[in-house]
Parts: C-alpha cells; structure tokens; sequence
C-alpha cells in the first residue's frame, strides 16, 4: 500500500520531468504527470507502472493556456493524496530580445513564471492545512544573471527563484518544504527547441538529466532549499545569497547616497 502519496510532475514526459517521474515512483509514489503530448505520456505511464508498480494517472495540458492551467489547478487543488509537486514545465526563448516575437516572450512568461505561481499557489493551502508536503521549482543557474541572449529567459528564472526563497520563510514554522533546483547546461530537448542546439555546447559543461534530477533530490534529502548541482562549492552560493542581504540592508535609510552630490 502507497503510504507516500502522489507527485506530481508538470513537463514529465521528457527530459528533467521525465527522470523526476521515474524517481519519484522509484520512491514509492503514485504519480499524477502533466504534459502537452498524450502520447509519450501514456507510453510513459505504462512504463512507470510495469517498473514500480505504482499507479500513474496522466492530465494532457498546455500550461500557457489559461484553460488548461485553471484545470490543472482545480485539479491538485482538490486531491489532498499529493504531497510533492514538481513544477518543472518550462520553455527557454533566447536571441536578441528586439527581435523576438512578443508571442514567444509572452509564452515563456506563461510557462515559467505564471503556471509556477498558479500551481503552487493551488497546492499550498493544502499542504500547509496538514502542515507537510514538498514543492519543488525548476529555476536555473541564470537566475542570477544574464546574457546577451537570455534576458527574459533569465528574468522569469529568476523569479522562480525569489519566489522560492520568499516561501521558504513563508513556511519556516511548517511542516512544507520547499526547493528551487538551479540547473547548468542539462542534456535535454531544450536546447534544440530555443534555436541553440544541444551539439553547440562543450560536452565538458553539459550535465545528464538523470544526474541532475539525482542531485537535486539529494539536496532535497540534505534541507537545501536552493540546490545547484552542478557547483561543486556551495560556500559560493553562501557568499552570494550573504552579499544580497547585505546589500538588502544597506537599501534602509531615507538619504541618498554621497555620490549623488545631494546630501547636505
């Protein structure tokens, strides 16, 4: 009998979503998966089930569409069985970003920041009502900075970030727990649908979905809130966050700064 409950995992049936779904029913979980294309979601399904003998319920959505992501919502919303949900749906636009049709940026808004904040919104009062659960955001290692080529890309990752961060004290006296997972360059069909294409990148930076969805839950299981698996020194993340709240403080006071000439 299933004492862990149901995860559920948005953009599961490739890559980063597809390797949580497999871990999580390796787990032990039922598993509810959302993705666009029913077909690999079904073949998914029935492979899951075979290996784990889990049971593996599919929702066939498009989390740009307000339709599908106020179903998707009401769904989870509703079924107080899941404990863990993934929001792992995402979609990178990059370019010049005059030259981007607004369409495209409106799109990656949709997915990467408006269904994260939708979706986890629908599952916290639950999870916070029996003071357990776990939700897990897919931001990126551009959360804290940018290229020439990822402004708005970096600029919706970087609000799963804080947003992340801003529940992790939300919910400090909980039983929830929340992780933003900040993946590097990850072998997955990303690349190829921006434009940039997997076979541009060095090999040597390029981490396996299977090892990074492996750190990530490793993290998880270690209290980290934001995880980067592919940093091997984690003081570099503990100086940053340090210096950002330092720098939060140095905001407070009334007066403008010397430089400015103003002060007198």
């Amino acid at each position: 009998m299933n004492t862990q409950g149901i995860a559920v995992v948005t953009g599961a049936s490739s890559g980063i979503g597809k390797v949580y779904a497999d871990r999580f029913a390796k787990r032990g979980y039922d598993l509810l998966l959302v993705a666009r294309r029913k077909d690999r979601l079904n073949e998914l399904s029935k492979e899951l089930q075979q290996k784990y003998g889990v049971k593996v319920d599919t929702l066939v959505a498009d989390l740009t569409k307000k339709e599908d992501l106020e179903k998707v919502s009401t769904t989870i919303a509703s079924n107080d069985k899941i404990t863990v949900l993934v929001n792992n749906a995402g979609v990178a636009v990059v370019g010049p970003s005059a030259q981007i049709p607004i369409d495209d940026l409106d799109s990656q808004l949709d997915l990467n920041v408006r269904s994260v904040t939708h979706l986890s919104h629908a599952i916290l009062p639950g999870f916070i009502k029996r003071n357990s659960g776990t939700l897990i955001n897919i931001a990126s290692v551009v959360a804290f900075f940018t290229l020439p080529i990822s402004s708005s890309y970096s600029a919706s990752k970087a609000h799963v970030l804080l947003y992340t961060m801003g529940l992790r004290d939300e919910l400090a006296n909980t039983g929830v727990r929340v992780q933003a997972v900040l993946p590097a360059s990850t072998s997955t069909e990303i690349w190829d649908i921006s434009g940039v294409g997997l076979h541009n990148l060095n090999p040597e930076t390029v981490m396996t979905a299977e090892n990074l969805v492996d750190a990530a839950l490793a993290g998880l299981d270690q209290g980290e809130t934001v995880t980067l698996p592919s940093v091997e020194d984690y003081s570099l993340w503990e100086a940053f966050d340090g210096a950002r709240l330092k720098l939060a403080q140095a905001t407070q006071t009334k007066r403008p700064a010397s430089r400015y000439g103003l002060n007198k």
